[in-house]
């Protein structure tokens, strides 16, 4: 047999809980970097459809899939011998999903990786906090994967990157070099909280970039939007205890980016509906996928006022999709009913001593000073 031909060497074994259009790419991913994968779907004919066609045409149409990879409907038999467990099913429903799931990891340490980006509605939660309360596991086994990860363009092998956050270094290692290949870079953080709020936060400005281009503003009013949003988004986290330079990073910034220009996000996809006149049910109804930045808006600002932290973009998100206000109206300067001019600092610079801008000039030398070597958080 020629070496094109042989077949492929089946490495460690790893699962993937949802076999939507992120988890499959997330599949995709650590199959060809290595990894024996086996997703769960919750249809028959979706699970076959992997196995034997790899292909999930459904989700990621025109995607040939790596002969690594295989789907089942049976969770143990997905779960039974992984080495890590990820998870990609929707935010509002992992409580359900993770009930199911603790009887075959309860007994173990194998590592937890969620690959969502929303809190829960009833709670407030992070996806992290839930599976910790829901799994009652040590928090140190739970990874949270984020970053500008558009799973269409990663599933045809664009390079991107990603950062895999844990309160525990050796479990953001681990999952780390698992979740990486030759398109697909991993780096690492400790900042758990900064994140995950980065992949919750952009969606809520993704979903605000959408209505005023479905209304047909230019780029000046997106750009505007994009940088008090990412404002916004700073306040908030570090405001729950998260580091500002996550913010910065492909948590944050990068994700914010990614989210915010593509026509392949489903939550600017989403405000791009809400901005040419449909109602939210509506829009819900036209969604193929689910858009987490609809479901998180009100969690979100509640959070925000438990913490006295304003946000005027996310509330007039609220607004227009409580149908309260005018897409044509929101602006990324209706923050006030001052007439007095506001300085353009972030309330973590006013409150920090020089804010995040000074904590990365103050890392950076401090790695120069060491001779390059400085903390761990987002290094590849």
């Amino acid at each position: 047999m020629s070496r094109k031909n042989a077949a492929p060497v089946a490495g460690p074994k790893v699962a993937v809980i949802g076999a939507g259009s992120w988890g499959t790419t997330f599949g995709k991913i650590l199959a060809d970097g290595g990894a024996s994968v086996v997703m769960w779907a919750r249809r028959p004919e979706l699970a076959a459809e992997i196995t034997e066609s790899k292909r999930n045409s459904r989700y990621l149409s025109g995607i040939n899939l790596p002969r690594t990879m295989t789907a089942t409907t049976d969770l143990a038999e997905a779960i039974r011998g992984a080495e890590q467990i990820y998870l990609s099913v929707p935010s509002q429903s992992l409580r359900e999903n993770l009930a199911a799931i603790k009887p075959f990891v309860e007994h173990t340490d194998v590592p937890i990786v969620s690959l969502m980006k929303g809190v829960e509605k009833s709670t407030g939660l992070r996806m992290s906090q839930v599976i910790e309360q829901v799994l009652a596991c040590d928090p140190a086994r739970i990874a949270v994967a984020s970053g500008p990860n558009l799973a269409l363009e990663i599933a045809r092998e664009q390079p991107t990157a990603a950062v895999i956050s844990s309160l525990s270094p050796e479990t953001a290692e681990a999952v780390a070099r698992r979740a990486r290949n030759r398109y697909f870079r991993s780096f690492v953080n400790t900042d758990v909280i900064g994140t995950e709020f980065g992949g919750v936060l952009k969606n809520l400005i993704a979903v605000a970039i959408g209505i005023v281009d479905g209304v047909g503003y230019g780029e000046n009013t997106k750009a505007s939007i994009i940088t008090r949003g990412l404002v916004e988004m700073t306040d908030f986290a570090v405001a729950q205890g998260a580091q500002p330079e996550t913010l910065q990073g492909l948590a944050g910034l990068g994700d914010l980016i990614a989210t915010c220009q593509s026509p392949l996000s489903r939550n600017n996809t989403a405000g791009r509906l809400l901005g040419q006149g449909y109602g939210y049910k509506e829009v819900v109804a036209q969604m193929q996928q689910t858009a987490e930045g609809l479901a998180s808006v009100a969690p979100v600002l509640q959070l925000a006022k438990q913490v006295g932290v304003d946000m005027p973009i996310v509330q007039q998100v609220k607004m227009v999709l409580d149908g309260t206000m005018d897409p044509r109206d929101i602006a990324p300067h209706l923050t006030t009913d001052d007439d007095q001019p506001q300085g353009e600092r972030t309330r973590n610079d006013q409150t920090g001593g020089g804010g995040a801008l000074r904590r990365a000039l103050q890392r950076a030398f401090d790695q120069f000073r060491h001779g390059g070597r400085g903390a761990s958080r987002d290094r590849s």
